[in-house]
């Protein structure tokens, strides 16, 4: 019955005024009308007096575009209700050996949890004494595997380096070698040229000598020729001279 008067509520308008159909039709989220996130109370319809019913509330809030949230309150909340204390117990007459047994036995208590207590420390501080050590055994044992690691990786480099350094001085060696070889050989070139070059002079500086020689010569028998013409020349004046005279006087 309350089944029915919640989906009777649900389904009927809020102003009361008409009722909702059955299956409510299917609206787009996209075509629904943007709400606001407003409570609205609703109260449930009246009943006849015969049937008494807890009185409820129904509230809704639309939380998303076409969805709808519904709160059925089915009571107010109940007054504050006192709760109820548990009746003393009229105490007992306790003697002062008991007391004192009992501080006895606290006392005993308290000094056994203070050994327990101290042997707890003790297996802790033993336990972390063990980690302790563990961890500088590990420590140890890392830098001694890695000081291994670098001399061997150090023993390793100077060897290439050793390597790398007699090749270089032997391709050095080589190199030098092979610029004496190309220096004795540029020399003994040059020796040849200039030698070339001394004898070609020399066979220049001859037939220089030669050349002036016959020039001499030539120059020399040039002038011995200009001389007889010359002089050929000036009898041949002094011949005209007398043929001139002895026609003249004739």
């Amino acid at each position: 019955m309350l089944i029915g008067l919640v989906r009777d509520s649900v389904m009927q308008c809020f102003c009361h005024t008409c009722r909702a159909p059955g299956i409510l039709p299917a609206v787009s989220r996209r075509s629904a009308p943007i709400k606001k996130n407003n409570k609205i109370r609703s109260k449930q319809p009246r009943l006849s007096k015969k049937v008494k019913f807890i009185t409820t509330e129904i509230r809704c809030q639309e939380k998303s575009r076409g969805g709808l949230s519904y709160e059925v309150i089915l009571a107010e909340p109940a007054p504050n209700v006192a709760v109820p204390k548990r009746p003393v117990t009229p105490g007992k007459n306790v003697s002062v050996e008991e007391i004192e047994q009992k501080l006895k036995a606290a006392e005993e208590r308290r000094i056994s949890l203070e050994a327990k207590k101290m042997a707890d420390i003790s297996n802790k501080l033993a336990k972390v004494e063990e980690a302790t050590r563990k961890k500088d055994e590990i420590t140890n044992e890392f830098i001694t595997q890695t000081k291994e690691q670098l001399e061997s990786k150090m023993e390793l480099h100077v060897e290439k380096r050793e390597a790398i350094i007699s090749d270089m001085k032997e391709k050095l060696k080589i190199h030098a070698q092979e610029i004496e070889k190309t220096r004795e050989t540029l020399e003994q070139q040059k020796a040849n040229e200039q030698k070339a070059i001394e004898e070609k002079l020399k066979i220049a500086q001859s037939l220089r000598d030669e050349n002036i020689k016959k020039m001499l010569n030539r120059l020399k028998e040039h002038e011995r020729r200009a001389e007889i013409v010359r002089q050929n020349k000036a009898q041949a004046q002094d011949l005209d001279g007398q043929q001139s005279a002895i026609a003249s006087s004739g």
